[in-house]
């Protein structure tokens, strides 16, 4: 295994294992699900911040309503299905697009309602042939930020405007620069008719062009209810990896019945657009992982500063750091092992940590740390400066 592949990098920062007995399962160690939530919390904030409202949806749903939704026909080779006594067959959902539109569907919904957004961490499972399987690249069971806006036609083109925006912003936050779109049109098996397919390329097309995206086009590429919009982000060793997306659909809102009250009183479709800023948090921790090797930035790192004491005389005084440290907001590991100073910095960077704050006499007599990063460079600060010199 290559010292970049993510597993590698997750075994010796020790974020997460996976085994036999949950094949394509993660067992998430306390580093790693820091670190996951941290970028659950992240993308919370910013969906907050773009108008959306978390809600949480069934992980088990009947085989009815995805025969409704046409995700049977679709996927029913890679979905977990349980048969309970009554003999009504049941499935743990492999995404959460017709759970969304119960949630639409429960009130009456008028046009001064929309746009609706809601966003879900939902928790999915796939049955991917084990062949298939890949650490965190291709799992079994994975979170994905799902989004859904369920708009009148004529907000289509500012809303897949606006979460543009807002998802090349994210991305610039995590340290991707370069991403390629690719417009995905109708594949050769889908609902919906040719009409509805018409109606929603070409208004996800003038979508595109008014978020002023360059973009590709990938024929029948295209999910089985609409054309998307999909985002490759290029890490740092020049490959591809499609994680965003937005998917136009007018059929889910019509098989499964969803309607609001419209300004002249009558019942209309909404517009239902599918949103993804991460796809699989699983998978884009995974590229995370190989695009930084390991070094992540110091927001994002599971351990921000690593206090060690150079001699034992300092330990009370490498305690008190690392609490004053912790009290300003730092995630802070504390390292007062009887090991060398040179140890402990191998082993900071060995385990991903940013920053280590060495503390030693001078430095309890004096009130100050000495700040080492992982570029090489040294500073001493005093204590109570300590956090906004890490965070400015």
């Amino acid at each position: 295994m290559d010292d970049n592949d993510h597993r590698a990098i997750a075994n010796r920062m020790d974020l997460f294992h996976q085994q036999e007995e949950g094949p394509g399962m993660v067992f998430w160690h306390p580093r790693g699900f820091v670190l996951y939530r941290i970028i659950e919390d992240y993308i919370r904030g910013r969906m907050k911040q773009a108008g959306f409202r978390e809600i949480r949806t069934p992980q088990l749903l009947a085989r009815d309503l995805w025969e409704k939704s046409g995700h049977w026909e679709k996927f029913a080779n890679n979905m977990f299905v349980i048969d309970d006594d009554d003999e009504r067959a049941h499935a743990l959902k492999p995404m959460s697009c017709p759970a969304h539109v119960q949630v639409f569907n429960k009130r009456v919904r008028s046009f001064r309602d929309l746009p609706l957004r809601l966003a879900e961490f939902g928790a999915c499972h796939r049955n991917e042939p084990s062949g298939a399987l890949y650490g965190l690249m291709r799992t079994r069971s994975f979170v994905q930020d799902d989004a859904h806006i369920f708009c009148a036609p004529d907000q289509i083109e500012a809303e897949v405007a606006r979460f543009c925006r807002m998802l090349f912003a994210i991305y610039d936050d995590f340290g991707f620069r370069e991403i390629v779109v690719a417009f995905s049109t109708r594949p050769d098996k889908r609902a919906g008719s040719d009409d509805a397919w018409d109606r929603a390329e070409a208004a996800l097309e003038a979508a595109a062009r008014a978020a002023e995206l360059d973009y590709r086009i990938d024929p029948g590429e295209g999910a089985f209810y609409g054309p998307k919009l999909d985002f490759h982000l290029r890490d740092s060793h020049g490959r591809d990896w499609q994680c965003g997306t937005v998917q136009l659909d007018l059929v889910l809102p019509e098989r499964l019945d969803a309607n609001y009250i419209d300004s002249d009183g009558q019942r209309a479709r909404p517009v239902m657009i599918h949103h993804a800023v991460l796809g699989s948090i699983e998978r884009f921790i995974g590229m995370l992982l190989e695009h930084h090797g390991g070094d992540l930035p110091l927001w994002l790192a599971p351990d921000q500063v690593v206090v060690a004491n150079i001699t034992d005389a300092s330990l009370d005084y490498a305690r008190d750091v690392a609490s004053g440290l912790e009290a300003d907001g730092l995630r802070v590991a504390l390292d007062l092992r009887s090991d060398r100073i040179a140890k402990k910095i191998i082993d900071a960077r060995t385990m991903g940590i940013p920053v280590l704050a060495a503390v030693g006499e001078r430095e309890a007599r004096d009130n100050t740390v000495s700040l080492r990063r992982r570029d090489g460079s040294q500073q001493v600060v005093a204590l109570g400066d300590a956090a906004d010199v890490l965070t400015p």
